[in-house]
C-alpha cells in the first residue's frame, strides 16, 4: 500500500483553500465564477506546458509530469537510521559467521542497491572497485532525478512568463476595442487571470513539488552513501560498534540516539 506524504498533500490542499477563502471572503461564493476563464487556462497552462515539452524529450516530459506522485507519496527508500541499523546487523553477521554469510542474508533484502553492494563484497571485489561501481550507480541516479526536478523548475519559470503573455494578449484586445465597452471586461479578465494563473503555477504547484523532489533526492543520496561506507567497512573487517559510530556521523546529533545501543557488536 502506498503511503502518502501528509506534508506535501496537506500543503497543496491548504494552498487551494487559502485562495478560495480569499476570493469568497471578499466577494462571496458567486465571486468564484469571476476567477474561472477558459482562454486564460489555455494560454497559461497550455502555453507553459508546451514550452516544457519543447525543452524535453517526450519520454522525459511525460516522466516529469508523472513525478508528481513521487512528491506526494512517501519515498520508498528507508530512513538513514533504518539503513544504519541494517548495516550494523549485517556487520554482526559478518563478524560472527564470516563475510560469505552475507550472501544468504542478502536474499531477504528488497533494496537492490544494498543487495548489489553485498554481492560485490561477497565476491571479493577490490574495495576501490566496489566504491567506484556503487558511486557510479549513485551518479546515474542523480542524473535521472535531475530530469524530473529540471522539468518542475522549467515549468515554474514558464508559468509566470506565459501568464504575462496572456496579460499582453488581453490588454491588446482591450485597447483595440475601447469603443466597445462590452469587450473591456472580458479582455481585462484574461489579462489579469493569466497573471494569477501563472503565479499559482510557480508558487503553489511547481515550486513546492520541485523542492520536495529535491528533499527526497537528498534523503536517498544520504541513505545510499551510508550503505556504501557501511559495506566497505564490513569488507575491511571493522568492529560493528566502530561502524555504528562512523555511520552515525551522517545523522544530526539529535537523531543519533535513535540507533539502538545494543546493535554494535563486541569483540566476540
Amino acid at each position: 500500500m502506498i503511503a502518502l506524504d501528509i506534508a506535501s498533500l496537506a500543503g497543496l490542499v491548504l494552498g487551494v483553500v487559502m485562495v478560495i477563502f480569499g476570493i469568497v471572503s471578499s466577494g462571496g461564493v458567486a465571486a468564484m465564477a469571476n476567477f474561472i476563464d477558459v482562454p486564460s487556462v489555455i494560454i497559461t497552462i497550455g502555453g507553459s506546458l508546451s514550452s516544457c515539452m519543447a525543452c524535453n524529450k517526450m519520454a522525459d516530459f511525460i516522466g516529469g509530469l508523472k513525478s508528481i506522485t513521487l512528491a506526494i507519496n512517501e519515498p520508498k527508500v528507508g530512513s538513514p537510521a533504518d539503513s544504519i541499523s541494517q548495516i550494523i546487523n549485517l556487520a554482526n553477521i559478518s563478524r560472527k559467521e564470516g563475510i560469505l554469510a552475507l550472501e544468504e542474508a542478502a536474499n531477504g533484502i528488497e533494496d537492490e542497491f544494498l543487495k548489489k553492494g553485498i554481492n560485490l563484497v561477497v565476491d571479493g571485489t577490490d574495495p576501490e572497485l566496489v566504491r567506484a561501481i556503487l558511486e557510479t550507480d549513485l551518479d546515474c541516479m542523480e542524473d535521472r532525478h535531475k530530469v524530473c526536478t529540471n522539468f518542475w523548475s522549467k515549468w515554474g519559470e514558464m508559468g509566470p512568463a506565459w501568464g504575462m503573455i496572456g496579460t499582453l494578449v488581453g490588454l491588446v484586445n482591450m485597447l483595440k476595442n475601447l469603443e466597445d465597452a462590452s469587450t473591456i471586461g472580458p479582455n481585462m479578465a484574461v489579462a489579469l487571470l493569466t497573471t494569477l494563473y501563472g503565479s499559482l503555477i510557480a508558487n503553489w504547484l511547481t515550486g513546492p513539488i520541485g523542492t520536495k523532489l529535491g528533499v527526497n533526492h537528498s534523503l536517498e543520496v544520504m541513505t545510499k552513501s551510508i550503505t556504501v561506507e557501511g559495506l566497505l567497512s564490513i569488507q575491511a573487517g571493522e568492529n560493528p560498534r566502530v561502524i555504528e559510530e562512523k555511520l552515525k556521523s551522517f545523522l544530526p546529533p539529535a537523531s543519533r540516539g535513535a540507533i539502538g545501543e545494543g546493535e554494535g557488536g563486541g569483540e566476540g
